[in-house]
């Protein structure tokens, strides 16, 4: 039985009934139903139901962020701006559909040709616990707007965060049995999954889950979307302006308390510079208030769960042993809760733990290089590949870098982030297809070919 625990204090909230297999085959049957209905609803009505959601989105945005804050402990204002992006996304798509899904006309030897882009049908999506209401939104948004209906398995730490999207989902007008809701042990995914009623996947997660649920897919030929786990590379050239370098570094590093795929962790500094950006950087890490994550002034809160603050902790260890310098934080507190301090690690090397591996919370390690060559060469060097970021005044070099640099997005002078306009994803280890803009709502239909020749008279 699924168990949501605040993290803020270590005390359980509530148990979570799961659903039976006899509710997870109701709803299968009851998706491929609305489905088959839903396909060939106007367009027009599908995206006025986007339109809905956000509007139920920003009504109940306290009530939704209060409960993100309890359910996985993140600051009240960024939980608040998460719920406020998921119903900008909405209202993104709901604008944008019908240009994305339009007819293309491509020139043959036809009288008329080109595709058309009809929905898959039922997708899984499999969503993690630290953006609990983004990461679905992002994807449900398109994925509906494109004529397909949704299963939502959630993490299991975030149960009423789950439950919750189904009633915001229900009170916005989703036609019945078109979403829903399932919770489920993990493993029971694989069945779903194999399910014939189930068209696609998509998930956001870890790595190693990520292959895992690739595997179960392609043994029976279903379409996946996987934004899994980053390394994210933060290159400060010497010509960077270090102010502003180390003031998007800190927010890259400790946003969302560093757990987040596309937080930036590894910061590649030109060593002619190293001293100075790395002064600013400390600086005003330290100066990021740590508490209670429902006081609005709060910038780092706990983490989400014991386990994980043991493993990142168990990193940094590793990673000083390996010879680097902790220059704040390093520490587990006393006290309730998950709580780890923002942490900066110098003279971190290549084969150490910080350098080689995924920290998901609030450590940064810093790497001082000789040149931009060697800079590309480690940001390179990771098994991921989500996002990277190049600070330098010579926006021309910085962006003949950036074409260097093994990532699914760069980011010049700014910190990485999805945007609705932009397609977001990975490479490598990172993952494979995207989602947002244009491409992301074309990854769950098939593009169809329509040739049509002459009719005589």
């Amino acid at each position: 039985m699924p168990t949501a625990i605040n993290p803020t204090t270590g005390q359980n909230i509530a148990d979570y009934p799961l659903h039976t297999p006899e509710d997870v085959d109701r709803a299968l049957t009851a998706a491929v139903t609305a489905q088959r209905t839903w396909r060939t609803t106007p367009l027009e009505e599908r995206t006025q139901l986007l339109t809905r959601i956000a509007g139920t989105l920003r009504s109940g945005v306290d009530e939704y962020a209060a409960l993100i804050t309890d359910e996985m402990g993140k600051p009240i204002a960024e939980a608040r701006g998460e719920i406020l992006k998921s119903a900008k996304t909405l209202d993104y798509y709901a604008e944008h559909a019908a240009s994305y899904l339009a007819f293309e006309e491509i020139e043959s030897n036809a009288t008329t040709s080109g595709v058309e882009f009809d929905p898959l049908g039922v997708v899984l999506a499999i969503m993690p616990w630290n953006y609990p209401f983004w990461q679905f939104f992002r994807f449900a948004a398109p994925a509906l707007a494109a004529g397909n209906g949704a299963i939502l398995k959630h993490a299991n730490n975030v149960p009423g965060s789950a439950l919750v999207i189904q009633k915001i989902m229900d009170e916005a007008g989703t036609p019945a049995g078109l979403f829903s809701t399932l919770i489920i042990n993990a493993s029971e995914v694989k069945g779903i999954i194999e399910d014939e009623r189930i068209a696609a996947v998509t998930l956001t997660g870890s790595t190693e889950v990520g292959a895992l649920v690739a595997a179960q897919a392609g043994s029976v030929l279903k379409k996946q979307v996987l934004e899994l786990g980053g390394s994210d590379p933060f290159i400060v050239a010497a010509d960077a302006d270090l102010e502003a370098a180390s003031t998007v570094a800190v927010s890259s590093r400790f946003n969302t308390t560093g757990q987040s795929c596309v937080n930036a962790k590894r910061f590649l500094v030109d060593e002619s510079i190293a001293d100075e950006f790395v002064r600013l950087f400390t600086e005003k890490a330290a100066a990021l208030v740590v508490g209670d994550p429902r006081r609005e002034e709060t910038q780092i809160g706990p983490m989400a769960r014991g386990n994980l603050r043991d493993a990142l902790h168990e990193q940094v260890e590793r990673t000083l042993e390996s010879g680097a310098t902790a220059l704040i934080g390093g520490a587990i507190p006393d006290g309730p809760g998950y709580f780890y301090p923002p942490t900066i690690l110098d003279h971190v090397k290549p084969g150490s733990a910080a350098f080689d591996e995924e920290t998901f919370g609030p450590v940064a390690s810093v790497t001082r290089v000789a040149n931009i060559d060697e800079a590309v060469e480690l940001a390179n060097s990771s098994e991921y590949g989500l996002g990277a970021t190049i600070f330098s005044r010579d926006v021309d070099a910085a962006r003949a870098t950036a074409r260097r640099v093994d990532s699914g997005a760069v980011f010049i002078n700014g910190q990485v982030a999805s945007d609705p306009r932009l397609p977001f994803g990975g490479i490598k280890r990172s993952g494979y297809g995207r989602e947002l803009s244009g491409y992301g709502i074309r990854e769950f239909v098939n593009v169809k070919t329509i040739w049509i020749g002459p009719v005589s008279e």
